[in-house]
């Protein structure tokens, strides 16, 4: 199976450390959006969307590049994302970048999120939010959700 995950993780790292742990499941090339031309992902079985969360929103470079792709992708898809904060319910991002990702023609079959140092104005006044993760428990959890999202997706093809 090919996969890759598109990876955008700056601040603290949190992101590519989830997506290193996904990716040593899934045998996973891992890239930044402009790191890759967007037709290489016609040929993935699976592809992961991944990046911290930003004012509530994915990362501008990763929505992008979302948008960049074109509309007529036929595989698998899943977001994976860190916050300092679960996602609250009256602004649904991985919604929102699921949605994004159907309207190209992905099937999108699940989403992980964890939680990740968060330094943004205003928690860099106490030193951040959600210190030390993701530990080594959200990392056994992206693990195993990418073993589980293996064996669903190599049964379903």
């Amino acid at each position: 199976m090919k996969v890759t995950l598109v990876c955008k993780s700056v601040s603290h790292g949190n992101t590519q450390r989830v997506a290193e742990a996904m990716g040593q499941v899934l045998g996973a090339r891992i890239v930044a959006p402009a790191d890759i031309d967007p037709a290489e992902l016609a040929d993935c079985d699976l592809v992961g969307f991944g990046s911290g969360i930003f004012y509530q929103s994915f990362h501008p470079e990763l929505r992008r590049f979302v948008a960049s792709l074109p509309t007529r992708h036929q595989g698998k898809a899943f977001v994976f994302c860190t916050s300092g904060f679960a996602e609250p319910p009256f602004r649904r991002y991985v919604t929102a970048l699921t949605e994004s990702l159907e309207r190209k023609g992905f099937d999108v079959v699940d989403a992980f999120d964890c939680r990740g140092l968060d330094t943004m104005l205003p928690f860099s006044l106490v030193g951040g939010v959600s210190k030390g993760h993701p530990d080594t428990t959200d990392l056994a959890a992206a693990r195993a959700f990418a073993e589980n999202l293996q064996a669903r997706t190599t049964t379903t093809r």
